[in-house]
């Protein structure tokens, strides 16, 4: 196997890069690995729950060294929590040696300063971002759930032109819009007359949901990249169960934890069947997982370059047919576009 650009002798482990998958982003011409470090639970409590700074930071630099060699994160993760923790994991870290993706337009907890799709915001979002991260440029800069804009003209017309400056001026690489509807992404990509290298959605193609199946011949034939985030629906699919914050409607979430107790009962976690899944789907060429510690960083390296055991590939043909595929695709497409609608009217009141 040809070595990564973001290889750097004496910094990785060759043999553990040797070992990894790579695979190109569309047009950018990026060989990215085939996991990701998804940098949401950094932000903490507002996402994911507390962590340790130091082990967090040692997770980092575990998945660079073991051929990782994507981090995607953003302003809304922590508030700005993820990116200056990046900020001092990467300072360690030669330059060269990774890809890393940011977002503008989702920042606060508060739902009347949530979303901004505004130039100006944008552009000084980005600065603040790199501020944070102690970057002069990120490879990819993305707009964040472009399904919340107002309309997605507003997307269109001034957020992107407004990332295709950032690009001119030096401070990002390539251009990419994130969502949950895969058929609005789509909508902003054909409507754009600014070029989108990427394109990221999250739990569409997954042991619920294969959403995004029906959407890959058309980014495809765009020359897009295709990053797909959750495999394990943000906790849905895991024996624990999500966090109280999940939108999934209740019926959906009993279905899932009635697998999670049967996977219990098997000895089996869920989310491991759920990763191996979603990363054994075609087309896409990184999927990126949060993780905030070694072990969990270890745990999916496993999954990746071993697979599942004999009894786990038997459990998960079990929960498809008891389970999953009675109820695929299953989903929660505007529950949390009305959920913010009906806050803010009611602040408005």
């Amino acid at each position: 196997m040809t070595l990564p650009d973001t290889y750097v002798a004496g910094f990785h482990d060759e043999a553990a890069v040797r070992k990894m998958r790579y695979n190109v982003l569309g047009n950018t011409g990026l060989r990215v690995s085939h996991l990701a470090f998804g940098a949401g639970p950094l932000g903490g409590r507002s996402t994911y729950g507390e962590y340790d700074e130091a082990e967090a930071i040692a997770a980092v630099h575990e998945a660079l060294k073991q051929g990782i060699n994507y981090i995607d994160t953003a302003p809304w993760y922590g508030q700005g929590r993820s990116e200056e923790l990046l900020g001092k994991a990467l300072k360690d870290v030669p330059r060269n040696a990774y890809y890393i993706a940011t977002k503008v337009a989702r920042y606060e907890v508060d739902p009347r300063k949530m979303f901004d799709f505004s130039r100006g915001k944008t552009l000084e979002s980005v600065d603040h971002s790199l501020k944070l991260l102690g970057l002069d440029y990120v490879d990819i800069i993305q707009v964040h759930d472009i399904e919340f804009a107002p309309d997605v003209d507003i997307v269109v017309d001034e957020t992107l032109p407004a990332l295709q400056s950032v690009v001119a001026a030096g401070k990002a690489r390539y251009i990419g819009v994130t969502g949950y509807p895969v058929s609005v992404l789509k909508k902003a990509i054909e409507r754009s007359n600014t070029k989108v290298d990427t394109v990221l959605s999250y739990t569409r193609d997954t042991l619920i949901d294969d959403t995004l199946k029906k959407y890959l011949p058309f980014f495809q034939s765009k020359g897009l990249g295709i990053i797909h985030a959750a495999g394990v629906s943000m906790g849905l699919l895991s024996n624990g169960g999500p966090m109280p914050w999940h939108p999934a409607p209740d019926n959906l979430k009993k279905v899932c934890a009635a697998a999670g107790q049967y996977c219990k009962e098997r000895g089996v976690e869920l989310a491991r069947l759920a990763l191996h899944y979603t990363m054994g789907q075609p087309g896409i060429a990184t999927h990126l997982v949060g993780m905030n510690s070694r072990e969990i960083l270890n745990s999916n390296l496993d999954i990746l370059n071993n697979g599942l055991s004999d009894l786990e590939k038997t459990v998960l043909q079990e929960i498809n047919t008891q389970f999953f595929d009675k109820i695929k695709p299953a989903h929660w497409e505007d529950i949390e576009i009305n959920n913010l609608k009906e806050k803010l009217k009611a602040l408005n009141e």
